[in-house]
């Protein structure tokens, strides 16, 4: 027992002395980055390799396809001129909506045990409400539907609305006769009434900047003329006239009315007959020749 533990201690010892197998460790101390609009924003890459002092550093941004961001010691395409690269840590100044997206740092180390490591990080571009554009016909009919639209589609995250008629802000509930979707941007009306004319605009907003609303626009709500009216009346008034025409017809051939006046009808046509033939003494008269003589 002695005689293992003396044995043991000397192998503990220089397993505790011999150098590790290490291969190459890359991470992130910041996986998700979220930034403002027109700033610049760090993507914290650190990394650590076994013996290669020398590694190949890339960042690369994935898409629809994975594009190079800095690829053989310089930066490509957009990224050329508003970047830089400290370690394996990458600056993009001024960033836009167009920067955000997923990036990912590889460090390859070509004379460690495992040569290539990789960090994942995720950059979110922030960007502030916008004017938004508001549509809002010029007049409508009362007792009419009538849908107003709102929409920002630069803003992120995604912007809320607010419907203002007159400059007050408009609320819906049960009792209104119209109805908001905060998110959508749209105010609805089931039947439009002489009352919901005014000044109508739409507010954009979010958690990142001011919000932004779109120029008020007029919305008229008209009476129908007594013409249309009368058109209208004369149109209904004809189609109702059809659609009863149609009924009559429909019981008629049911009861067999139609199909008794078509049996008093005949189909066929009157052919006269055909003239007698002519007495057989002037048919034969002009071929007749004397064949034999007679006595008496």
């Amino acid at each position: 027992m002695k005689t293992m533990k003396m044995l043991a201690l000397p192998l503990l010892i220089t397993l505790l002395h011999s150098p590790v197998c290490l291969s190459v460790t890359v991470s992130s101390s910041k996986p998700k980055v979220e930034v403002h609009e027109h700033t610049d924003a760090v993507l914290a890459c650190e990394f650590r390799t076994e013996k290669d002092q020398n590694p190949r550093i890339e960042w690369k941004k994935r898409g629809k396809g994975v594009t190079f961001v800095y690829f053989n010691n310089k930066f490509t395409g957009s990224y050329a001129g508003r970047a830089r690269i400290e370690g394996a840590t990458l600056t993009i100044h001024s960033v836009s909506q167009k920067d955000s997206g997923e990036y990912r740092c590889e460090v390859t180390a070509s004379e460690d045990h495992v040569s290539l490591g990789e960090a994942i990080v995720t950059l979110n571009v922030l960007v502030p409400p916008h004017v938004p554009s508001c549509e809002v016909p010029s007049s409508v009919f009362v007792g009419l539907g009538l849908e107003l639209l709102c929409k920002d589609k630069l803003s992120v995250p995604p912007a809320t609305y607010r419907w203002y008629k007159d400059n007050k802000a408009l609320t819906s509930t049960a009792d209104t006769p119209y109805n908001i979707d905060t998110n959508k941007g749209t105010l609805k009306f089931k039947s439009v009434s002489k009352m919901d004319a005014g000044m109508y605009r739409c507010e954009s907003s979010n958690s990142v900047g001011a919000p932004k609303s779109c120029m008020a626009q007029q919305l008229k709500v008209m009476e129908y003329p007594l013409n249309m009216t009368i058109l209208i009346a004369g149109a209904v008034g004809f189609l109702m006239l059809v659609l009863f025409c149609c009924i009559c017809v429909c019981v008629c051939r049911r009861q067999g009315c139609c199909k008794k006046g078509k049996k008093t009808k005949s189909t066929k046509s009157y052919n006269p007959p055909p003239p007698p033939p002519p007495p057989p003494s002037t048919r034969n008269l002009k071929h007749y020749k004397q064949t034999q003589s007679f006595m008496i």
